[in-house]
C-alpha cells in the first residue's frame, strides 16, 4: 500500500514547474498577447461582445457595460473599465459620449457612471456575425461567449497593441486606416505594398530601420517643433506614447541639468497641442531644436515586436505577413458568409416553390378527406411526387410539415404573379451569390473598397514620414560649465574656479591638451583631473574637425634640429598620450598655435648669436608647408639653435572655403557630400533662402541651421549680382506680375517680402538662373490659353520692392519652365496672326507666344504664325462676364 502511495507522490519542485507553466500559458494566451483571428485580447473581445448584446442603437452607461462584461471576464471592474477606455480612445470600434480623457495630455476619463458608449457602425459592419462565430461557454458555464469575433478587417494593425507576458512581450504599432485597406487590396491583386506606422498624436517618424516591424527593428519619432520667432519655439504635435505633461517634464529636467537653456515653458493645449518654449537670451533656436531632440522626449525610439497568438501558440511575425493573414481571413469569412447566404436563398427558393405548387395544384384540398395525420402527410407527398425533378434537393418530412402550417388566409390571398416574381428575384440573387463565390477575390476587393469609401473620410495620415538627421549631443548641448586650468601644476576641470578660465563648455565635452614636452592627449572633462605639468594649450575638442589646424615647432632632443609641421587631430583614443615629436629625451616645444579655419601665420625667427649661421634673423610663412598627420616628423626649420620666435600676423585659410552640401531629405547642411552641392563658403559668404510665400531670407552657413523643406522654394549660395525672376499674383491688384530683382539687404535671419503682402497673394514661379523661358497656362480649363515668355527680356532688373510688369488679369493655372534647347522645336502656333502695337515704347521688345489648348479645326495646309507682343503693352483676353476666377494652383505643390 505504501509503495502504491509513493508512486503517486510528486516532488514539490515538479509541482512548482507545472504551476508556473500553467500560469505563464494563461498570461500569454488569455491576457497579454492578442489573437491573430480578430486582433483582440480576451478582455477587449468580451467588452465588444457585451456591447453587441446590449446594443439597441442608443448609448449605454459605461458602468452598465462593465457590469455586463463581468459575466464573461472574471477579473474585476477596474481592469474592464481601463480596457474599455483604452479601446474607445482609439476612436475606431466605439462611439463615445462624455469625457473619455485625452491621450495627448494624459488626462484620465470621467467615472464610468458619467460616460456612455455604443458600438460604432464600423464595428457592427466588420466585427459581428453570429452565423460565422465560434462559441464557447463562459467561465461559470451559464452563458456562451465568442472564441474569436469574425473580424473582416486588419484591426490589429489599425489599433496597435502592447502587452507584457511571462517571458515575452508584444508591441505592434498602429497604422493608418486607409493605407491598411489599400495594402489589403494590393495583396489581393498580388501587388507589392509597404506599411509604416501612423499615430493619433501626429509628429514625424523615421522608418529607415522599421524593417517591416520585425523583432529587433526600430523607429524614431519626433515632435513637430516650429520656430515662432527668434525667441520662441512652438511644439504642435508630440511623439507617440508621450503626453504634453511628460514632454514638459523632460524639457524642464533637461534645462535643470544644463543640457538646454530656456526661459519658460507654457502648455497652451486646447483643441490642438501647443507647447510654447521661450528661449533664454542669445540662444540659437536651431541649436535648441536639435538639443530638444537630443536630450528630451521630443524624440523617442520605439522597438516594435509583433508577437501574436496563432493556433494557441505565440509567434513572431512581420507586419506584411500579419496584414496578409488578416486579409486572407477576411476573404475566408466573406466566402463563408456567402455560402451561408446561398444555402438560405436556396432553402427560401425551395420552400417558395413547394408552396406555389401546393396551392396552385390544389394539393391542400386532397387532404380534406384524410382522417389521420399519417394519411395527410402521405397525401401531400403523393401530390408533390410529379414535381420532384424541379427541386434542387429531395423533399423531406420537414418540408411537408411546413406546408401543413400554411394558414387558410394565406392560401386564399395567394397571388401567382407575385409568387413568380419572388422566385425570380431569389433566382437572380442565387446567381449573383454564386458568381461572388466563384470570384471571391474580386468580391473581397470590392468589400475593402466600400469600407474605404464609407469610413475612410477624415482618416488621413497624421504622422509625416521623414528621414532624420543624426544629432551629435556634444554639438548641441548648452555650455553649462566653465573650463579652468592650472598650467604649471597640470590640473584642469570645471571645479578649479580659482585658476585660469579657459572657455565655456558642457559637462559632456572632451578636452584636448598639449604640453611643453610635445605630448598631447584628449580626455573627458571632469571636476578636476591631472593632465601633466607645463600645459601650453587646452580647449574643447571636436571630433572630425578637419579645419582646426595646429602649427607646431619643436627641437629634437637628440640632434638639436628644429622642426615645424602643421596637422589636424580628427580622431584619437581617449586618455592615450601621443608624442608629437620624434620621442627623443629632451625634446621641447618652441612654438604652438591653434587655427580654427586652417589660417597660415607669418613668424619671425631669431637664431642664437653664438651660432655660425650667416642669416640669424628671418621670416617664415606656415602657408609654405602642407598640412599632414600628427605623427609626421615635420620639415626642418633650421639646424641652428633658436633664441626667439615671434608671431608677425595671421594669414588666410590655406584650405580654401568650406565645401557645403544641402540634404533636402532632412533639411540640413553638411560637409559629408550628402545631397546637393551648394558651393565653397568662406568668411563673408551667405545662403539665400527663398520661401514659397514670396519672402526671402539670408542665413549663415552654420551646420546647425535647420530648413523646413515644405516651405522652401529655393536655397543656394548668395550671389548679389545674380537677379531673381518670379511670377506672382497680387491680391491687391487682382492681377499677375513678373519681376526681376537682386538682393539688396544685408540683414541675416530676417524675412523680406518681395511680392504683394495682401492676403491671397501667391508666388507661382521663382528662379535665379539666366535666360529663363516659362510656359504659363491661364484661364478656365475649357478656354485655357498658354503663354511662352522669356523672363529676361520681359522686364529689366529693378528693386526688390518694385511691383514688376503686369502679365495678365486672368487666373494662372500653372507656370512651367521650358528647357532652352526645346523651345525651337516646340514653337507654339495659333490659328491667326495679330500684331498689337504697344502702348508704351520699349527699347528691348520681347516676344510672347500664345496658344489655345483647344483650337478650332483648321485647314492643315494653312500657315500659322505666333502672336507678337512687345514689352510694356497690355495683353487683353476675352473674358466671360458671368465667369468667376478659378482657384490658382501652387506650382510648388504640383
Amino acid at each position: 500500500m505504501t509503495k502504491e502511495l509513493n508512486q503517486h507522490i510528486r516532488p514539490i519542485s515538479a509541482l512548482y514547474q507545472d504551476w508556473f507553466l500553467d500560469y505563464a500559458s494563461y498570461v500569454i494566451l488569455e491576457r497579454a498577447v492578442p489573437n491573430i483571428e480578430d486582433g483582440l485580447k480576451p478582455v477587449q473581445r468580451r467588452i465588444l461582445h457585451s456591447m453587441k448584446e446590449m446594443d439597441d442603437g442608443r448609448f449605454n452607461k459605461v458602468a452598465n457595460i462593465i457590469g455586463q462584461t463581468m459575466q464573461y471576464h472574471p477579473h474585476g471592474d477596474m481592469s474592464i473599465g481601463d480596457a474599455l477606455v483604452a479601446l474607445g480612445q482609439k476612436d475606431l470600434l466605439i462611439d463615445m459620449q462624455g469625457n473619455w480623457g485625452d491621450i495627448r495630455t494624459g488626462d484620465s476619463a470621467a467615472a464610468a457612471r458619467y460616460i456612455e458608449a455604443r458600438p460604432s457602425k464600423f464595428a457592427l459592419d466588420v466585427a459581428f456575425n453570429a452565423d460565422t462565430t465560434q462559441w464557447q461557454l463562459s467561465y461559470d458555464g451559464r452563458k456562451r461567449e465568442p472564441i474569436a469575433l469574425p473580424m473582416k478587417f486588419p484591426l490589429l494593425l489599425a489599433q496597435g497593441v502592447e502587452g507584457i507576458a511571462v517571458g515575452l512581450s508584444t508591441k505592434i504599432l498602429p497604422h493608418n486606416f486607409c493605407e491598411l485597406i489599400e495594402a489589403s487590396i494590393a495583396h489581393l491583386k498580388k501587388k507589392p505594398f509597404q506599411l509604416f506606422p501612423d499615430f493619433q498624436t501626429g509628429g514625424f517618424i523615421d522608418v529607415s530601420s522599421y524593417n517591416d516591424g520585425k523583432r529587433g527593428s526600430k523607429v524614431r519619432v519626433r515632435a513637430k517643433i516650429e520656430e515662432w520667432d527668434k525667441k520662441t519655439l512652438i511644439i504642435k504635435q508630440i511623439p507617440f506614447n508621450t503626453t504634453t505633461s511628460s514632454l514638459i517634464d523632460s524639457i524642464v529636467k533637461a534645462n535643470d541639468n544644463g543640457k538646454i537653456k530656456i526661459k519658460k515653458v507654457t502648455d497652451n493645449t486646447a483643441k490642438d497641442v501647443e507647447i510654447e518654449i521661450q528661449l533664454a537670451p542669445n540662444v540659437s533656436p536651431d541649436v535648441t531644436i536639435d538639443a530638444l531632440y537630443a536630450f528630451t522626449d521630443c524624440e523617442i525610439s520605439i522597438s516594435p515586436s509583433a508577437c501574436i497568438i496563432v493556433e494557441n501558440k505565440p509567434r513572431f511575425v512581420t507586419v506584411s505577413d500579419l496584414l496578409k493573414t488578416c486579409t486572407d481571413q477576411t476573404l475566408a469569412l466573406l466566402e463563408l458568409e456567402l455560402d451561408i447566404k446561398l444555402k438560405r436563398l436556396e432553402e427560401s427558393w425551395h420552400f417558395a416553390s413547394l408552396e406555389k405548387i401546393f396551392i396552385e395544384k390544389r394539393i391542400y384540398r386532397d387532404i380534406e378527406t384524410c382522417e389521420t395525420w399519417a394519411s395527410v402527410l402521405a397525401t401531400i407527398e403523393r401530390g408533390l411526387e410529379p414535381f420532384k425533378a424541379l427541386f434542387w434537393r429531395a423533399i423531406n418530412v420537414e418540408d411537408i410539415l411546413k406546408l401543413t402550417e400554411i394558414k387558410i388566409k394565406r392560401i386564399s390571398k395567394f397571388d401567382a404573379f407575385k409568387a413568380d416574381e419572388y422566385l425570380k428575384n431569389l433566382e437572380d440573387e442565387i446567381k449573383s451569390t454564386k458568381k461572388n463565390i466563384k470570384e471571391i477575390t474580386n468580391f473581397t476587393v470590392h468589400y475593402f473598397e466600400n469600407l474605404l469609401k464609407k469610413y475612410g473620410k477624415n482618416k488621413q495620415r497624421q504622422t509625416q514620414i521623414r528621414t532624420f538627421d543624426t544629432i551629435v549631443a556634444s554639438n548641441v548641448v548648452v555650455a553649462n560649465q566653465k573650463l579652468y586650468v592650472n598650467r604649471i601644476d597640470g590640473f584642469a576641470g570645471f571645479g578649479l574656479k580659482k585658476d585660469e578660465l579657459v572657455c565655456d563648455c558642457s559637462d559632456i565635452d572632451d578636452i584636448i591638451v598639449f604640453r611643453k614636452d610635445g605630448r598631447m592627449l584628449v580626455t573627458k572633462i571632469s571636476d578636476k583631473a591631472f593632465l601633466g605639468k607645463d600645459i601650453i594649450y587646452i580647449d574643447v575638442w571636436r571630433k572630425n574637425d578637419e579645419r582646426m589646424t595646429y602649427n607646431f615647432i619643436y627641437t629634437d632632443g637628440k640632434t638639436g634640429i628644429n622642426y615645424l609641421k602643421r596637422f589636424n587631430v580628427t580622431a584619437i583614443t581617449r586618455d592615450k598620450e601621443y608624442d608629437l615629436t620624434q620621442g627623443e629625451k629632451g625634446s621641447k616645444v618652441l612654438y604652438f598655435t591653434a587655427n580654427p579655419n586652417s589660417e597660415s601665420e607669418l613668424i619671425n625667427v631669431q637664431l642664437s648669436q653664438n651660432c655660425t649661421a650667416k642669416v640669424k634673423v628671418f621670416d617664415f610663412n606656415f602657408a609654405d608647408i602642407a598640412i599632414k598627420g600628427r605623427t609626421a616628423m615635420g620639415n626642418i626649420l633650421t639646424k641652428y639653435p633658436i633664441k626667439k620666435i615671434q608671431f608677425k600676423h595671421k594669414g588666410k585659410s590655406t584650405v580654401g572655403g568650406r565645401n557645403i552640401w544641402f540634404d533636402d531629405t532632412v533639411g540640413r547642411l553638411n560637409v559629408d557630400e550628402r545631397g546637393r552641392f551648394l558651393g565653397s563658403f568662406d568668411s563673408g559668404d551667405a545662403l539665400l533662402c527663398i520661401y514659397k510665400d514670396g519672402t526671402y531670407e539670408l542665413t549663415n552657413f552654420e551646420l546647425s541651421n535647420r530648413y523646413e523643406m515644405a516651405a522652401i522654394a529655393l536655397l543656394e549660395k548668395l550671389d548679389t549680382q545674380k537677379p531673381i525672376a518670379c511670377v506672382y499674383f497680387s491680391a491687391a491688384h487682382a492681377q499677375s506680375f513678373v519681376k526681376r530683382f537682386v538682393v539688396e539687404t544685408t540683414t541675416f535671419d530676417k524675412r523680406f517680402t518681395f511680392i504683394d503682402e495682401e492676403k491671397g497673394s501667391k508666388m507661382h514661379f521663382v528662379s535665379t538662373q539666366n535666360d529663363v523661358r516659362v510656359n504659363i497656362k491661364i484661364g478656365k480649363k475649357k478656354d485655357e490659353t498658354e503663354l511662352q515668355i522669356h523672363l529676361d527680356s520681359f522686364i529689366d532688373v529693378k528693386g526688390w520692392k518694385s511691383i514688376g510688369n503686369k502679365l495678365t488679369d486672368k487666373p494662372i493655372n500653372a507656370v512651367e519652365r521650358i528647357n532652352n534647347n526645346d523651345t525651337a522645336e516646340n514653337e507654339p502656333q495659333t490659328t491667326d496672326r495679330q500684331t498689337i502695337k504697344p502702348k508704351n515704347e520699349a527699347t528691348n521688345p520681347t516676344r510672347i507666344e500664345t496658344q489655345k489648348t483647344n483650337p478650332k479645326p483648321q485647314n492643315p495646309k494653312s500657315k500659322t504664325t505666333p502672336n507678337m507682343i512687345e514689352v510694356g503693352q497690355t495683353i487683353e483676353f476675352e473674358i466671360n462676364p458671368n465667369s468667376k476666377n478659378t482657384e490658382q494652383l501652387d506650382m510648388f505643390g504640383k
